[in-house]
């Protein structure tokens, strides 16, 4: 299997779980703003919500992905208030041609003193973990 490891992050705490998926799969954990070089059988995702949907640069990402280098996207990421991006993603995805996992890792991510110091390491080590079985 080949993976990817793309994040979009404000805060740091995506960025802090791509890291940790990263290390679990053997590759670097990158921003959006560098391309999948090399198909991939997975592009794990990072994001998050801010002002309720998801960045307008994880929307262009999404829409710029070779939809023939990409087998599926795994989505990923933290949130104080809300749940899951999955289903914007999947919306872009979709427009894009490209498959989405089923499974996703979501954890709390602190914001603006909202769940004071996630993801934690318990978080980080559960995203490793869902990374795992992918491998």
């Amino acid at each position: 299997m080949t993976y990817a490891v793309r994040y979009y992050t404000k805060t740091g705490n995506t960025k802090r779980l791509a890291e940790a998926i990263a290390a679990e799969l053997g590759v670097e954990a990158l921003p959006i703003s560098e391309p999948v070089a090399e198909p991939v059988d997975y592009l794990f995702l990072g994001n998050s919500y801010y002002a309720f949907t998801i960045d307008p640069e994880v929307r262009a990402y999404v829409a710029s992905l070779d939809k023939d280098k990409i087998g599926k996207i795994v989505n990923f990421g933290s949130a104080a208030m809300l749940n899951s991006t999955y289903k914007k993603v999947k919306a872009e995805a979709d427009k894009a041609g490209i498959a989405m996992d089923e499974k996703e890792f979501h954890c709390k991510g602190e914001f603006k003193g909202i769940h004071k110091g996630r993801p934690n390491e318990s978080d980080l080590k559960a995203a490793a973990e869902f990374a795992r079985q992918y491998k």
